[in-house]
């Protein structure tokens, strides 16, 4: 089985906020909340069906279910959508059912979220002097659109105190530190200090190379944003690599940082055509575009459980 997909969505609503039904006496009848599994095993039969079974026994009822089995492969890749009370089913409950369906199948993953009653997820932001996909984040963050918490803001770039970026963070009370950089200190033992309480790093157009001994040290997920469409263009200034070119569509890829420069799991990828009559300043802007969008939908994706690992170099993203 090469690849199958089924979805329910179009029978029922996802519910994404707490909904309650108020009966005759003018109290609520029932909650109901949204929770999010992902499955990562060897494949055998009968894996759809036992995940199935498990949800409907605690009375919740699928919304949808998208699956990944490999052309020649023996691993199997799932993610569902459910809705359920949390009254017949209590958090530490499902989560002992999901780790008992993790073992039953020599799971590398099974993870159960439920985005409305958990935690978000914390992130730390790094940057440097480009603004655009920093300030989107943080944009993001506030209107409810990504579903994290940000634990703080860290720049190799100074930003004077009057400025949109340096106002916004002290209105909302989240941490900015500037950590200037050089070829010889890249001050990385004092930013894994202040990273070490996040679940993920985002690098929002950080210009620096994060060292192997960073990467080992955090040990955490890290998603990088890159102005062009990998694997093309890498390093430095891949905007004017492209436009000297004269390619006729550029990207924004989204990745998981790695040693290997540019070379990570690529989570997302958003193109745009472009012709002879851009001009570098057009050409720029469009690029800018791409990579506020992808670097969303990237860290969206992320928390919504949709981004497993996949041969090493890949990802699988539902």
């Amino acid at each position: 089985m090469a690849f199958w997909r089924k979805n329910f969505s179009g029978f029922l609503p996802r519910l994404r906020t707490i909904h309650s039904s108020i009966n005759s006496e003018g109290t609520a009848a029932y909650t109901q909340l949204l929770g999010i599994h992902v499955l990562h095993c060897p494949d055998v039969v009968g894996i759809v069906s036992k995940v199935s079974e498990c949800i409907a026994f605690r009375g919740a009822n699928i919304h949808s279910v998208d699956v990944f089995v490999p052309e020649n492969k023996q691993v199997f890749y799932s993610r569902s959508e459910f809705v359920f009370d949390p009254a017949s089913w209590p958090r530490d409950v499902m989560d002992n059912d999901f780790m008992n369906i993790g073992k039953l199948f020599q799971a590398e993953r099974s993870v159960v979220r439920v985005p409305d009653a958990d935690p978000k997820f914390k992130i730390s932001i790094l940057a440097s002097k480009q603004d655009h996909c920093l300030v989107d984040v943080l944009h993001g963050w506030q209107d409810g659109r990504l579903p994290v918490d940000i634990n703080c803001v860290i720049s190799n770039h100074d930003r004077s105190p009057n400025t949109h970026v340096v106002r916004f963070l002290e209105r909302n009370g989240i941490p900015y530190y500037f950590m200037p950089t050089s070829s010889v200190d890249k001050r990385e033992k004092e930013i894994l200090n202040l990273v070490k309480g996040s679940d993920f790093l985002v690098l929002a157009r950080y210009m620096q190379v994060l060292s192997a001994n960073f990467l080992e040290g955090y040990g955490k997920d890290i998603i990088n944003i890159h102005h062009g469409l990998l694997p093309s263009f890498k390093g430095s200034n891949p905007a004017k690599q492209a436009y000297d070119a004269g390619v006729k569509l550029i990207g924004a890829t989204t990745h998981f940082v790695t040693p290997e420069l540019d070379a990570g799991p690529i989570i997302e990828q958003m193109v745009e055509r472009v012709s002879h009559r851009d001009t570098l300043e057009s050409f720029v802007a469009k690029s800018e575009n791409l990579e506020k969008q992808c670097l969303r939908k990237a860290i969206k994706s992320y928390c919504e459980l949709r981004v497993l690992p996949y041969e090493g170099k890949k990802t699988v993203v539902f």
